[in-house]
């Protein structure tokens, strides 16, 4: 080992007060709006690419791009066509240069040796923008498909499992070799070479009671759920709270589609538009997907199932610029939440206008980017 390198120290996460601002990548078709009614679109490479073209020229601070292997039909087919994340965000490196590119592996799916040296050369293709969504495995379908759901192994052992695949990573991205015999892992002197150039950045949407204390002990930030700001903080400081208690830093984030249009009214309209086109038989296979048609759900629908009767899949924002920055500003105040990922009907016409229209007033509100500071 004499000619490579030594393994670099990673930093640790700081709050700098700053808000990150991103997008979410549509890679899957339908995007994010289950309505017959929605611009159409195709989850692409063409159309992907473009769309990180124009979040880097807008100044955005990431890129994220979800891992997905079964859609929820419907007339519109909704997400049955999806990109490999981490060969999207590779591909997508190559044509950026500052936004930061986060891939998402599911532990489940992918031994955390073959994990290691993807997203290490992610880190080394975007030149030291790589970053790593963790997601545990939730839908038991999507996985049975491949005879790849760990049979046995509950909700909270599958975080047990998820703490020995990073707990691997970690060290294979910092130390010569590792050795490690854990319930789920065994790893034999193993080796992993190049190291990432700077340490990627890691983010998890673990919110339940196992998922938030697992993401606060190993992970840079967190997906938390919600659109109201009051609820979301809440969520926030609780977050941050456990992650203190080991002394750490995580920042939160969530998730908003952004709906603007030249008035309050007009953006109203779009979203009454896509709600009557409502595809009722995409949202079934959603609702099955997450488990809402268990006997233990007994088939009743909730607050959720009705919100998303909306149409929209997240919490999402409407109305003029000036309006819509108004809320953003008035979330991140009252939720003093880190980051946001972005979400929008029509990528290529959205972030354009956003970026004109709402962005500068945010960050003039909000000056300092976290992962600049954090990461140089």
């Amino acid at each position: 080992m004499s000619d490579l390198p030594t393994p670099v120290a990673f930093d640790l996460p700081s709050d700098t007060g700053g808000k990150d601002l991103g997008v979410f990548m549509p890679m899957a078709n339908g995007g994010w709006i289950l309505s017959k009614n929605a611009p159409p679109l195709d989850g692409s490479y063409p159309y992907n690419r473009q769309v990180a073209v124009a979040a880097e020229a807008a100044g955005l601070d990431f890129i994220m791009a979800m891992a997905k292997f079964k859609g929820y039909g419907g007339e519109i087919r909704h997400w049955e066509s999806t990109l490999d994340s981490v060969l999207l965000m590779a591909a997508l490196a190559e044509v950026t240069s500052k936004v930061k590119v986060w891939a998402t592996i599911h532990t489940i799916l992918q031994n955390p040796g073959v994990a290691a040296k993807m997203i290490a050369t992610l880190d080394h293709i975007s030149g030291g923008r790589a970053g790593l969504n963790l997601v545990t495995g939730s839908y038991r379908g999507e996985f049975a498909q491949f005879g790849a759901w760990p049979e046995g192994v509950d909700h909270d052992g599958r975080y047990d499992l998820a703490y020995e695949w990073i707990g691997a990573i970690k060290r294979l991205w910092t130390e010569e070799s590792v050795t490690m015999d854990g319930r789920y892992f065994r790893l034999e002197e193993a080796t992993s070479w190049p190291k990432p150039l700077r340490r990627p950045f890691t983010v998890c949407a673990g919110t339940s009671g196992k998922g938030m204390q697992f993401t606060a002990d190993e992970m840079d930030a967190i997906f938390l759920s919600g659109g109201d700001p009051v609820g979301l903080g809440k969520s926030s400081r609780v977050a941050k709270e456990t992650a203190a208690k080991q002394g750490r830093y995580m920042r939160t984030y969530s998730m908003m589609t952004v709906v603007l249009d030249d008035s309050d009214a007009a953006a109203q309209a779009t979203a009454d538009h896509f709600r009557a086109g409502l595809d009722e038989a995409a949202l079934q296979g959603m609702l099955r997907a997450y488990g809402f048609f268990d006997t233990e759900q007994g088939g009743k629908e909730n607050a959720f199932v009705e919100k998303a009767r909306s149409t929209f899949m997240a919490p999402y924002v409407l109305g003029s610029p000036e309006t819509v920055t108004d809320k953003l500003t008035e979330l991140f105040e009252v939720s003093g939440t880190d980051g946001l990922m972005l979400i929008f009907p029509d990528y290529l016409t959205g972030i354009p206008r956003f970026a004109q229209e709402v962005l500068p007033v945010l960050r003039e509100r909000f000056p300092t980017r976290v992962m600049e500071a954090a990461h140089g």
